[in-house]
């Protein structure tokens, strides 16, 4: 048995914080080889997907003070990268490329659908990644989301921020809270919305400001439209935009009619691994192309979300009918 993993380039990962690192991590403790390639290492012969690809070992960590681990230095070695075929080499694909889904994003995933058709599961679903917009998605529920608003225009987004009071812009294809401002109904506004717009050539999502942020931004984590854990997130003093997770959260009856609302929808989109972001029992954000938070949460709490999905994609790999295939070997 062994994994894919088609990611960022690995050295530029921070191994305090990075999912994906954390995803490793935990296919390293079950034993299971990890091979790791980026996109451009992906090639296509014959119809069959092809992968310069090379195994990782990561070196010792242990859990620190807060939600970062402590690793050694170097922190991973590698072995001399080989051609694999991907259906036929490896038993589970992990698509861990940051956002935004961009043209070597969607390029990726029309590659990675024929591994998906010849057999090997894709996580998350390449079509699932391209039908499902991480910030869009949460707007087909709005009677769960706080008022949005998406536009390139700056007068309309002007007036949003007006009726609402204060308002949360940032980029439609934004991500790591890059660009997230918070504005309000003050002399500032007009200017700071005409930049976020880009002089009305780029849409903005404005959502109505969540004063219930104070108590914590909540992260559900999803696998197969279950929650198998819940972290709380709050604003530094600072800085309005959401920090580090803090607290074990508590999955309320908001929370779970949510995820009854969105789960069957990723399910026919096949994203196994989602991240919600809810505030005050409202949905804010659905994270899909590289869900994370697991790491950060592993260290700081003890749970064992990484291993927990990796568990879990991995007893669905074993029973999938065209994956009963030997350990590929370095």
């Amino acid at each position: 048995m062994s994994i894919l993993v088609v990611a960022d380039p690995w050295d530029g990962l921070d191994p305090r914080i990075d999912a994906t690192v954390g995803l490793v991590a935990a296919a390293q403790d079950l034993g299971v080889p990890v091979l790791l390639c980026t996109p451009a290492d992906l090639s296509v012969t014959g119809g069959r997907v092809r992968a310069r690809a090379t195994q990782v070992e990561l070196g010792p960590r242990a859990r620190g003070n807060d939600h970062r681990w402590v690793v050694g230095t170097p922190w991973f070695r590698t072995s001399p990268s080989r051609r694999l075929d991907v259906a036929a080499d490896t038993d589970l694909v992990l698509l861990r490329i940051d956002p935004p889904v961009d043209g070597r994003y969607l390029h990726t995933t029309y590659l990675l659908d024929l591994v998906e058709a010849a057999g090997t599961r894709v996580v998350n679903r390449p079509e699932g990644v391209r039908a499902l917009h991480e910030k869009v998605t949460a707007l087909l529920f709005p009677d769960l989301c706080p008022e949005t608003l998406v536009s390139a225009d700056p007068d309309e987004v002007r007036r949003f921020v007006a009726r609402t009071g204060a308002a949360v812009i940032k980029p439609v294809d934004g991500f790591g809270g890059l660009d997230v401002w918070l504005l309000r109904d003050d002399e500032a506004a007009t200017s700071l919305v005409a930049s976020a717009t880009g002089g009305g050539a780029r849409h903005v999502i404005a959502q109505e400001y969540l004063p219930a942020v104070t108590a914590g931004n909540k992260r559900l984590f999803l696998l197969d439209g279950e929650v198998i854990g819940a972290v709380l997130r709050r604003p530094d003093d600072r800085d309005f935009r959401i920090g580090a997770p803090c607290a074990v959260a508590r999955v309320d009856e908001d929370d779970r009619r949510i995820v009854a609302a969105l789960a069957p929808l990723l399910a026919r989109h096949g994203i196994a691994m989602a991240g919600l972001d809810v505030i005050g029992g409202r949905l804010i954000e659905v994270n899909l192309t590289c869900p994370g938070g697991m790491s950060k949460t592993d260290a700081l709490l003890g749970t064992d979300l990484s291993g927990t999905y990796l568990r879990r994609l991995l007893g669905v790999a074993v029973h999938h009918p065209s994956q009963q295939k030997e350990m590929a070997q370095p």
